[in-house]
Formats: C-alpha cells, sequence, structure tokens
C-alpha cells in the first residue's frame, strides 16, 4: 500500500479511506489566458452555469476564479493539513492544447500541472485526474459548433 494512504484519516473509518477533496480546473485555476492557455467554452459561461454563453456579460467566474493556478501550494497544503491522502483534479484542455488542433503541447500547462502533481505528493497526497471537465477549447466549439473527433486530440 501506499505510504501516502497511510496519512491519517478521520477517527472511525478505515485506513485505507480515500479521505480528499476535488476540484474543477475550469472553475479554481483562474489565469484564463496565462502561460498560452486559450479560451474555452467555459471561459464564455456568464455569472457561472447558469448565466448563458456570452461574450458581453460583466462577470466571467472561470476568468479568476480562486486563482488556483497561482496559488495551488498554499490550497494544497490546507488540504494535507486536514489529513486528505487524495486529490482529485481535472487537466484543463485548453492549458494543455490552446485549441484543441495543435500537433504539440502547450509545454506551460505541461509543466503546472506536473509541478501540482508533484507537490501533491510530496504533501502524502494521491492524485485523481479527470481529463476534461467540460471545457472544450473554443476554437473548436466555434468553427462547426461540434466538435469533430478528427480535429479533437486523443490522450493515452
Amino acid at each position: 500500500m501506499s505510504k501516502r494512504l497511510n496519512k491519517k484519516v478521520p477517527t472511525g473509518f478505515p485506513n485505507h479511506f480515500l479521505w480528499g477533496g476535488a476540484v474543477a480546473a475550469n472553475q479554481c485555476e483562474g489565469a484564463y489566458l496565462t502561460d498560452g492557455k486559450q479560451m474555452s467554452t467555459a471561459d464564455i459561461k456568464a455569472r457561472g452555469f447558469f448565466g448563458g454563453i456570452r461574450r458581453d456579460a460583466d462577470y466571467y467566474p472561470t476568468h479568476n476564479a480562486i486563482d488556483f493556478y497561482h496559488t495551488y501550494k498554499e490550497d494544497l497544503k490546507l488540504m494535507s493539513d486536514a489529513n486528505f491522502n487524495i486529490f482529485r483534479t481535472s487537466i484543463n484542455w485548453t492549458r494543455i492544447y490552446p485549441t484543441g488542433v495543435e500537433n504539440e503541447p502547450n509545454m506551460k500547462g505541461i509543466e503546472f500541472y506536473k509541478d501540482m502533481f508533484e507537490y501533491c505528493h510530496r504533501l502524502g497526497m494521491n492524485v485523481m485526474v479527470t481529463i476534461s471537465h467540460y471545457e472544450t477549447p473554443l476554437y473548436l466549439g466555434g468553427r462547426n459548433r461540434s466538435c469533430l473527433v478528427t480535429e479533437c486530440q486523443i490522450f493515452h
């Protein structure tokens, strides 16, 4: 069993219990146009999930969010202090493949997730990843109002 799963969990749960927290990249990272990231369909949802898709609204939650992109170390430390042994996050598609049709990934995006995952491990937390959390690159959505499988990057 992984040492990370041996972190003390709250009384009453078995030691192998996965005690953790979760976020969605597009709901927490912010930095929506930083280090090569481009707009996603989530980035034009005004006022959150129920605000509708607009390009002229006054508030878009994903643009700043909780700025996890810049503060993840402090946030993950708080989770570790709560004895979390697992952290679930998603990969923001447009941080890795900004338009969705690139042949090579955005290395700044790769570095961000690599650093975050390594930091989780240093804090004693396993990482569970959701590849995409409904944030298709806007470029793909704007081309034909659909994402053609032949145009989307396939993740292995």
